[in-house]
C-alpha cells in the first residue's frame, strides 16, 4: 500500500521541528513538523509548495478554528493558510481535539488515573480546545478557565462553560479578525524567558490544563505535585516539568520517538486515512480511527 506523508507547518519555531517514519494500519506515514518562526510569507509560500504533493497540510502554531458550545469562529489569519493549499486538505486539529480530548479526559476518570472529582482544575484556555474543557467541566471539582486572563490579561476568570459560551459570543467574532500574533505567541515569542503571570491560579489548582506555550511562559518556577495535561511536547519540555517539580505529564496524542505532535498532525494521519474533509468527519469515526491507530492518552508520572 502506498505510504502517506502529512506534513505541518507551523508559525512556531523551528527548534521543535520533527520528522518521524511510522506504520499506522499496515500503511506507511511520514509524519513532520516544518517551524517557519513567525513568518506568515514563508509559511504561505511552505503551504503552496506543498500543496498537491503531501496527503495532508496541519496548520501548527495557530488554530483556523475557535469553538464554543454555541458556534465554531474562523481565524482570518488561518483561514488565508488554509486557503493557499487548492488540492491537498488541510487540518487544524479542531474536529479531532474536539472527540479525542473530550474521550481522554473521560478515559482518565474512568481508568481511575485522575479523579478529576476531587481535584480543581484550571484550563488556561477553553475555545481551543472546547471538548477538554466541557469534558473538565462537568468532571472537576472545582474549574476555572483563563481565556481572559493569559490572551488578553485580563483577570477574568470563567468558571462555567455558560461563562465561555457567553464571553464568546460576545467577542470571538471580533477577536478572529485580530492579527494572529495578538492572541497566541509565534516564531521567537514562543522561546522567550518564562514571565509568570496569574500565579496564584497556577498554585491554586491540581490540575493545569492546555496549550503548552501558554503553561511554559506562565506558570511560575516551581509547580509541586501539579498535574499537567497538554500537547505538543519535546523531550526538553519534559525535562523543565520534572525540574518544576511536576507530579504527572499527561499528552491527548500518544509519544512518537520521545515526541508528541500536535493534533493538527494527527488530524492530517485520519483525514488522509479515510479520504474525507476533516468536516465531514464524526467524532466517533474520528475516535474509531485513532483507536485502530493504537491511541491512548500517554501518561509519564515523576514521582
Amino acid at each position: 500500500m502506498p505510504g502517506k506523508r502529512v506534513v505541518s507547518v507551523s508559525l512556531g519555531s523551528s527548534k521543535r521541528d520533527s520528522r518521524v517514519e511510522i506504520e499506522l494500519l499496515g500503511i506507511p506515514y511520514v509524519m513532520e513538523r516544518i517551524g517557519t518562526d513567525g513568518d506568515f510569507q514563508k509559511a504561505l509560500s511552505l503551504i503552496k509548495e506543498l500543496d498537491g504533493n503531501v496527503d495532508a497540510i496541519g496548520l501548527g502554531g495557530i488554530d483556523l478554528y475557535l469553538i464554543t458550545g454555541w458556534k465554531k469562529y474562523i481565524i482570518k489569519d488561518a483561514k488565508k493558510l488554509a486557503d493557499a493549499a487548492k488540492v491537498t486538505p488541510v487540518t487544524d486539529g479542531a474536529f479531532l481535539k474536539l472527540a479525542l480530548e473530550k474521550e481522554a479526559i473521560n478515559m482518565l476518570q474512568r481508568e481511575g488515573i485522575v479523579n478529576f472529582k476531587e481535584k480543581k482544575v484550571m484550563q488556561i484556555t477553553a475555545v481551543d480546545r472546547f471538548g477538554m474543557a466541557s469534558a473538565l467541566a462537568s468532571l472537576a471539582k472545582e474549574i476555572v478557565f483563563g481565556d481572559l486572563m493569559f490572551s488578553f490579561g485580563v483577570r477574568i476568570p470563567m468558571r462555567s462553560i455558560r461563562a465561555v459560551n457567553i464571553l464568546g459570543f460576545l467577542f470571538l467574532p471580533f477577536i478572529c479578525r485580530l492579527p494572529f500574533k495578538m492572541l497566541y505567541p509565534v516564531g521567537q515569542e514562543q522561546e522567550k524567558p518564562s514571565e509568570p503571570k496569574f500565579v496564584d491560579f497556577f498554585q491554586w489548582a491540581d490540575v493545569i490544563a492546555g496549550d503548552f506555550h501558554y503553561i511554559k511562559r506562565y506558570s511560575p518556577p516551581e509547580l509541586p505535585g501539579k498535574i499537567i495535561i497538554t500537547n505538543t511536547t519535546t523531550k526538553e519540555d519534559v525535562n523543565m516539568l520534572k525540574s518544576k517539580g511536576v507530579k504527572m505529564l499527561i499528552t491527548t496524542t500518544p509519544a512518537i520517538q520521545g515526541r508528541s505532535f500536535g493534533v493538527n498532525v494527527w488530524e492530517g494521519a485520519v483525514v488522509s486515512y479515510l479520504g474525507k474533509r476533516a468536516d465531514e468527519i464524526s467524532e466517533e469515526e474520528f475516535l474509531e480511527v485513532m483507536r485502530s491507530f493504537g491511541w491512548q492518552p500517554r501518561v509519564e508520572v515523576f514521582e
